[in-house]
């Protein structure tokens, strides 16, 4: 089990100024997705609200969404902070959450058009957070454990 003790060098790694910028971004770009989230589910509320088609699917899914948003933030503040495994959950997150919103949104049917678009909007934003938390510059920053 790892424990939050972190040796000089690794703290050294996180006090850099590209390393502290990078976090800064992969941040703002998690807000970004948890924001679009916020704005499909209350998008659907608005729909059932009106009488108008908001399904268990919709709902369900832009709840999810909001969800892992909330959960990545969390863990990225902590990465920010030295937390390796957080680190690590944050890259498999930002891989994984794309692939999956894309493609259930994919499924002939499965939802309106208008859904899966705003859906995809916030897979692009964790996508592009992905591209900086699997970069050399953070994986630098929490060299494996020997």
């Amino acid at each position: 089990m790892e424990t939050t003790a972190h040796t000089a060098a690794e703290a050294a790694h996180l006090d850099r100024p590209r390393t502290r910028r990078a976090f800064g971004k992969v941040k703002i770009l998690v807000a970004a997705y948890g924001a679009l989230g916020a704005a499909v589910l209350i998008t659907v509320a608005i729909l059932a609200i009106t009488e108008q088609t908001a399904t268990s699917f919709m709902w369900g899914r832009s709840a999810g969404v909001l969800a892992s948003a909330a959960v990545t933030y969390w863990l990225t503040v902590l990465a920010s902070r030295g937390a390796r495994w957080a680190y690590l959950r944050v890259r498999v997150i930002s891989i994984v959450m794309p692939i999956a919103i894309i493609g259930v949104d994919m499924i002939p049917g499965i939802c309106p058009a208008w859904f899966a678009m705003m859906q995809a909007a916030c897979a692009l934003a964790i996508a592009a957070a992905a591209f900086i938390v699997n970069g050399s510059g953070l994986r630098a920053a929490f060299p494996k454990a020997r």
